[in-house]
């Protein structure tokens, strides 16, 4: 069995509770994330196109969040394999999992609201086709060719 130094078992040490630490970010990130579509939700179904936009916004910023510690955990987490060896940590394993029941937990809900929102939009078309135009059949006053007068009498 090969021995490790005090200053590559120190070096594990930092790495695996940095990683276990980014995981962590990660897994608050897509709950969050999930908090707000959740509530994204309730805005499509209340037709609330204010608060709707609002989450959306927000949406946007926990997407970039998560993307950007994605760039930093896969680096990370490459580095935890190639130096961690054939031992696997218990709560590195523990939270890469509820980090993918999350993800997949995000990726349903985003589908739900997609689809509740494509649903609304069609709603609307139909409701906006439906109605009826009085002008839809007549000629603009302004395209007509009537004749005018060029010339005002003016009488004193």
């Amino acid at each position: 069995m090969e021995e490790i130094t005090k200053e590559e078992l120190e070096e594990r040490v930092a790495l695996l509770k940095k990683f276990r630490s980014l995981l962590q970010q990660q897994r608050d990130k897509f709950r969050e994330y999930l908090n707000v579509l959740e509530k994204q939700e309730t805005s499509i179904t209340t037709e609330n196109a204010d608060a709707l936009l609002a989450h959306t916004e927000l949406e946007q910023q926990v997407v970039s969040n998560i993307m950007n510690l994605q760039k930093v955990i896969v680096p990370m987490s490459d580095l935890y394999k190639a130096r961690s060896g054939e031992e696997k940590e218990e709560s590195i394993t523990a939270l890469q999992n509820d980090l993918s029941s999350l993800q997949n937990q995000v990726l349903a809900q985003n589908k739900k609201n997609r689809d509740l929102l494509r649903s609304h939009i069609d709603s609307i078309r139909t409701q906006i086709a439906s109605f009826r135009n009085p002008y839809k059949s007549r000629r603009s006053v302004y395209a007509e060719k009537n004749s005018t007068g060029s010339m005002v009498a003016v009488e004193a």
